[in-house]
């Protein structure tokens, strides 16, 4: 009996010990999830293109980690912030999720934030810009801001302007968070260098019809019109106002703007915008040899957000190496800690904030004459250090940070 009890607690012993390795296991899969605009005015800006830079990622990584093959969740949010952080949620709650990238809709990040918030889960936001997701009052311990920010834009297009002689400014602003936080980033550079705001009108996110917009905007006298919006909105603002003839009159300043959206313009409607970009695919050989490889995957170039999305998917994987777990405590611990030196930036660092500093860059798109073939479309026309562009840490409204 003494030997029988002896073996029963030895195989009851090893059991528990296989169980307790097993959900060990099990707990440090990682689970990727991507939740963004896949259908919407900002489906180009990542989307499709973002889905095909993180599976990249992942197989450049080596497709598993901690023992575990790497699993990618994508949905589409629908620019619907109750979409968004409903499917945060459930993936939380029912599919072992670890990290969340997404964004493209500020309203949308901001929802998903408090997720974040809630269940301890790192949310790297790309694509949407508003400066409070890390800088302001909607940042949270669990939240990254990558490439760039509404602040890091104005400070870049909007400086680059005004200092041209174009002080006057009208703005035509997308209707949500991401347009507001645009517009007073913007407001802020152009008044503390002498310029003034004559005025500014709200247009719905996804319009088609911008002529009583671009009107009101006409009829203010102001040499600018500021664009604070983004996508297909930017895209169908900037047709219509060449089409109006506002163009002759007003200087267009692209305060977000992407290689996609020049690409769909023509160089003949967009030549001579001056905007603020974190990354062009032409920059250098790591730039060239990754968008090649998208090229051949997607047949298009990759814009800064698809290249962001790929270098903020190996930064976190890296981190949970280094952590050698996937709680997000000590993964948001190793990501302030890393150096971010790859084909998206060489001198890239996560602050306490949550924010990626980084240098930035404004572009000027060429004219047809300039260019030396379809994708070929930016000229530098200054780079800005990440303080530059971002401001200091001094400056930053994060909540947590005075805790």
């Amino acid at each position: 009996m003494t030997f029988k009890k002896t073996a029963l607690a030895l195989g009851l012993a090893v059991s528990a010990s296989l169980f307790a390795l097993s959900a060990h296991a099990a707990s440090d899969k990682v689970v990727i999830g991507d939740i963004d605009d896949m259908s919407g005015p900002y489906a180009d800006v990542i989307g499709a293109g973002g889905v095909e830079a993180i599976k990249m990622a992942i197989a450049d990584f080596g497709g598993s980690v901690l023992g575990n093959p790497i699993e990618l969740l994508t949905t589409d949010h629908q620019n619907k912030p109750d979409i968004g952080a409903s499917k945060f949620r459930e993936w939380a709650d029912q599919s072992g999720l670890t990290m969340v990238l997404g964004g493209s809709n500020t309203g949308v990040s901001i929802a998903m934030s408090r997720v974040a918030l809630q269940k301890k889960i790192p949310f790297i936001a790309i694509g949407a810009a508003g400066a409070s997701l890390t800088t302001g009052p909607d940042c949270t311990p669990y939240s990254v801001h990558y490439a760039y920010n509404t602040t890091s834009l104005a400070n870049g297009t909007a400086s680059a302007i005004v200092k041209s002689g174009a002080k006057n400014w009208y703005f035509l602003t997308a209707d949500y968070a991401f347009g507001t936080q645009l517009q007073e980033a913007a407001t802020k550079v152009v008044t503390a260098n002498g310029g003034k705001v004559l005025g500014s009108v709200r247009v719905p996110l996804a319009t088609t019809d911008f002529s009583s917009f671009l009107l009101q905007a006409q009829g203010s006298g102001a040499q600018v019109l500021g664009l604070a919006n983004a996508g297909t909105d930017f895209t169908n603002s900037l047709k219509a106002a060449n089409e109006f003839g506002i163009t002759k009159t007003m200087k267009p300043a692209a305060l977000l703007a992407f290689l996609s959206d020049i690409h769909s313009l023509g160089l003949k409607t967009a030549q001579g915008l001056i905007f603020t970009t974190s990354w062009y695919w032409d920059q250098n050989d790591k730039t060239r040899e990754f968008s090649k490889r998208f090229f051949e995957k997607t047949k298009k170039e990759p814009g800064e957000n698809q290249a962001a999305v790929y270098s903020a998917t190996l930064t976190y994987l890296n981190a949970v190496k280094a952590a050698g777990t996937t709680d997000g405590d000590k993964v948001m611990a190793e990501l302030k800690k890393a150096k971010i030196n790859d084909m998206y930036t060489q001198d890239g660092y996560i602050r306490p904030d949550g924010l990626m500093m980084h240098s930035m860059f404004v572009m000027q798109v060429k004219t047809p004459a300039e260019s030396k073939g379809e994708w070929d479309l930016y000229k530098p026309f200054k780079t800005l250090t990440a303080e530059e562009a971002f401001g200091p840490l001094s400056e930053s409204a994060c909540p947590f940070l005075k805790k």
